[in-house]
């Protein structure tokens, strides 16, 4: 498992390396938090996430956001050019986007920023 403890800004986030898996199921996240359990923010690339995360017929998007929630860790996704979102994943990410939990990003510097937000 390949991550990075950062402290930006006074705010400590782990970031998962581009390209390489990290969370294959909602169980993994809890792996993923053992290895500092005062850091409540994530930032992650499509390849972090499990294979079917952007489409929501699967489920796994909504099971990996709901475990984060459950322990109030902030994830912000830099998502690649070639990414294919179903057309449900659009409408929660909308719906998403009212709460302090997930989001998707562009570019890193934005998802950095947001992470930074208290």
């Amino acid at each position: 498992m390949k991550i990075e403890i950062r402290d930006v800004q006074g705010q400590r986030f782990i970031e998962g390396q581009p390209g390489e898996p990290l969370i294959e199921s909602a169980d993994d996240v809890i792996i993923l938090i053992e290895n500092d359990y005062t850091v409540h923010r994530l930032l992650l690339y499509p390849e972090n996430l499990p294979a079917n995360f952007f489409d929501l017929s699967s489920g796994e998007a909504g099971a990996v956001l709901q475990k984060l929630r459950n322990y109030h860790i902030r994830l912000a996704v830099v998502r690649t050019p070639d990414l294919q979102l179903s057309s449900r994943f659009g409408e929660m990410l909308a719906d998403e986007m009212r709460g302090p939990y997930f989001r998707l990003f562009d570019e890193r510097t934005d998802a950095e920023a947001w992470l930074c937000l208290d």
